[in-house]
C-alpha cells in the first residue's frame, strides 16, 4: 500500500528496537526519511545498520528525553541532518517503578513520570514548530492498555501512560486546524525487550521455563488476550504507519487499541 510518505521525514525515539525499530523499518520503505533517536549511540548504530536503509535516507542520535538539555540538542541534529520534520513517532519509555502502591516510594514515581510522561513532554515541545510549519503533520504517542485498565503493581507506568492519552487529545483539539494530527497507539505485551525482562524476572521468581512464564502470564493476568499470545512489534508499527499516513487524513484524537482484546470495556 501506498502510504504518501515518499516526500516526508520522521523521528522516532525509542527507535534502537521493538515498536520503534518495526515503525522505522515499515516508514523506510514506504519512501520516507527516517530519524532514529534511544539513549544510546552504540545500539542505535546497530540498529540502524539492521534497518540496511538507503543512503541519505536513514540517520540516527541519541539523547535523553529526561534531560532538557539532550533534548535541545536532538532537535539541532535532527535539523542540521534531514530539515524540519513532519512525523514524529514517540515511543521511548520504561517499564519504572514495580510493586504494590505502598512500596514504591518517590524515587519510583519520579523516574516513571520523568521518562513515561515529561519525556514525550519534552520531545514534542521541541519539535512542534517542525509539525505545526508546513500544514501537514503527525504525531503518534505509544500509549499503553495499562491506561484504561490499570494493574495494581506497576500503578506509576499505568498513570504516565493515562497523562500520555490525556496529553494527546488536548494537542489534538488545539493543531488540528494547522494541519496537525495526533493520536496514540495502545498495545498490549508485545514481544520487546521489555517484556522480555519483565518474562525472564518472573520465570526466575516462579522457578519456570520462559515459555512458561509467558503461558502462566497470559492465563493469570491477561485473560483478555483472545489470541493467547504476545504480539509482535510489526503488528503495532502497521497501525502507527497507517496514523503517519494520508490515509489518516480524518483521524486526530484517537487512541488505537493494539491489543488482542486485553482492555474488557468497550
Amino acid at each position: 500500500m501506498d502510504l504518501g510518505l515518499s516526500s516526508r521525514t520522521a523521528l522516532i525515539t525509542g527507535g534502537d528496537s521493538g515498536i520503534g525499530w518495526e515503525t522505522a523499518r515499515l516508514l523506510l520503505e514506504e519512501g520516507a526519511t527516517v530519524v532514529l533517536s534511544d539513549l544510546d549511540e552504540k545500539s542505535l548504530a546497530e540498529a540502524a545498520a539492521r534497518l540496511d536503509a538507503p543512503e541519505g535516507r536513514l540517520h540516527h542520535v541519541a539523547a535523553d528525553i529526561t534531560d532538557v538539555a539532550s533534548v535541545a540538542e536532538l532537535g539541532r541534529r535532527v535539523r542540521a541532518a534531514v530539515g524540519e520534520i513532519d512525523i514524529l513517532v514517540q515511543s521511548a519509555g520504561i517499564t519504572g517503578a514495580q510493586g504494590l502502591f505502598h512500596e514504591i516510594d518517590d524515587e519510583g514515581w519520579t523516574s516513571t513520570i520523568e521518562t513515561d510522561l515529561l519525556g514525550p513532554v519534552r520531545v514534542v515541545r521541541e519539535f512542534l514548530p517542525d509539525l505545526r510549519s508546513g500544514g501537514w503533520g503527525r504525531l503518534v504517542f505509544l500509549a499503553s492498555e495499562d491506561a484504561v485498565q490499570p494493574y495494581d503493581d506497576e500503578i506509576p507506568y499505568c498513570s504516565a501512560k493515562a497523562g500520555i492519552l490525556a496529553l494527546m487529545k488536548g494537542l489534538s483539539r488545539t493543531y488540528a486546524k494547522e494541519g496537525l494530527l495526533v493520536n496514540a497507539v495502545s498495545p498490549a505485551f508485545i514481544h520487546t525487550p521489555m517484556t522480555d525482562a519483565m518474562m525472564e524476572k518472573r520465570s526466575k521468581e516462579r522457578g519456570e521455563s520462559v515459555d512458561e512464564a509467558i503461558e502462566s502470564f497470559l492465563a493469570e493476568e491477561r485473560p483478555y488476550m483472545e489470541l493467547g499470545r504476545r504480539g509482535e512489534p510489526a503488528e503495532v508499527a502497521a497501525v502507527i504507519a497507517f496514523l503517519c499516513s494520508d490515509h489518516a487524513s480524518f483521524v486526530n484524537g484517537s487512541n488505537y487499541r493494539v491489543d488482542s482484546g486485553s482492555v474488557a470495556t468497550i
